[in-house]
């Protein structure tokens, strides 16, 4: 990708969010949703599908730019939006696109592209965790289809999207291998959403229980070849695993300008806090951190471009980068002092909205459980 198209689009990102987020993102935390002007302000600007081809919608670029989105919505301490875009732009869209029939494909993505058509994806139920091969949602053959019956839990997106990609059992007695993806229209009886899930930060992005009952499918919401559904989430989840590495490099970056203008500014003991050692060696560390961080990124972009990135390598990037973003950030709110702790000082809200980046996408522990099957196989029985 050349250096002007990059700068093209990082203008374009930036004064978009300067002028339709920036000014509402606090009322946004307050109401715990994005509103759907916001989406089609980005499909208008030509932000969502970024990397998608022309032909449903998208603008063509490179997926860096993608990643560039989110990486600068994370910058800029939009974590709630940067989440929600990264489930419906980074992760349903290409989904669609790499899984999807032709009538699968025209059907959804230029209305996603344009922002009418918000996406979601379930995996998550609320007795399996990241365990997905014990889901028990389940979809049965009908004459016309498939009836889908279950819940899930945890779903970014899930109060406001139109269509929801959902893991379900199509054979339960196949452990992983009995799983299939489903592309759910939400406004079909028997769908319905529980009541907003209340979370500690990353307020703005939605996160719902999902149910169904008895829903009925076409034959045709079949996303790819039945009982494949685990290989594909493997096969999609280092682009989901690059989403939260571009996430966590944006926060940190805006965590740390934050820090260094408050610690340039303000005294303590009769000088600047910025020229006190500890200070010093505190904001270098973030700093060689970062830029460590980032040439790990960018080794993983080139990767995915070339085919090449493999599951341990996304488990090795989302392992660090996130666990990075929490212990940095905790680093520059100790900095503020008390101030930090305060909603009034911006550094509070990276800090809580860092805390779930471990946690989703595969926790922590998934992540090191994937990287050592790579160094020594499963773990005997």
């Amino acid at each position: 990708m050349d250096e002007q198209t990059h700068a093209l689009f990082h203008t374009m990102i930036t004064r978009c969010l300067a002028q339709e987020v920036a000014p509402y993102y606090p009322q946004w935390e307050e109401a715990g949703e994005i509103p759907r002007s916001l989406w089609q302000a980005l499909g208008a600007a030509g932000l969502l599908g970024i990397d998608l081809e022309e032909t449903y919608g998208g603008s063509g670029a490179d997926i860096a730019i993608t990643q560039l989105a989110l990486e600068e919505m994370s910058r800029h301490g939009f974590g709630g939006l940067a989440s929600a875009y990264n489930i419906h732009a980074n992760i349903v869209m290409p989904y669609v696109l790499n899984l999807g029939s032709l009538e699968q494909k025209e059907t959804w993505l230029p209305r996603m592209a344009q922002g009418e058509c918000l996406g979601a994806i379930a995996m998550s139920e609320p007795h399996a965790g990241s365990d997905l091969a014990a889901m028990r949602t389940r979809a049965t053959p009908t004459d016309q289809g498939w009836q889908l019956d279950g819940s899930k839990l945890f779903i970014t997106n899930g109060q406001v999207a139109d269509l929801v990609i959902v893991c379900a059992k199509t054979d339960p007695t196949a452990g992983a291998k009995g799983v299939s993806l489903f592309l759910v229209d939400t406004t079909l009886p028997g769908f319905s959403r529980g009541k907003p899930i209340k979370k500690i930060g990353q307020h703005a992005s939605d996160t719902a229980e999902l149910a169904f009952d008895q829903l009925q499918l076409p034959a045709n919401a079949l996303l790819g070849e039945e009982g494949e559904g685990f290989r594909y989430l493997m096969q999609e989840l280092p682009r989901e695993r690059l989403g939260v590495g571009a996430q966590a490099l944006g926060a940190i970056e805006g965590a740390l300008a934050l820090t260094l203008e408050y610690v340039t500014q303000r005294e303590a003991f009769g000088q600047r806090i910025g020229d006190f050692q500890n200070t010093r060696f505190t904001l270098a560390q973030i700093k060689a951190q970062l830029e460590m961080a980032r040439a790990y990124f960018e080794q993983c972009v080139e990767r995915y471009r070339q085919g090449t990135m493999s599951s341990t390598d996304a488990a090795i990037l989302k392992l660090q980068l996130s666990e990075l973003q929490c212990q940095a950030i905790d680093r520059c709110l100790q900095l503020f002092g008390g101030y930090g702790y305060t909603q009034e000082y911006p550094i509070s809200r990276f800090y809580l909205d860092a805390r779930v980046q471990t946690i989703y996408a595969g926790s922590s522990e998934i992540m090191k459980e994937v990287i050592a099957r790579s160094l020594l196989g499963k773990a005997s029985e």
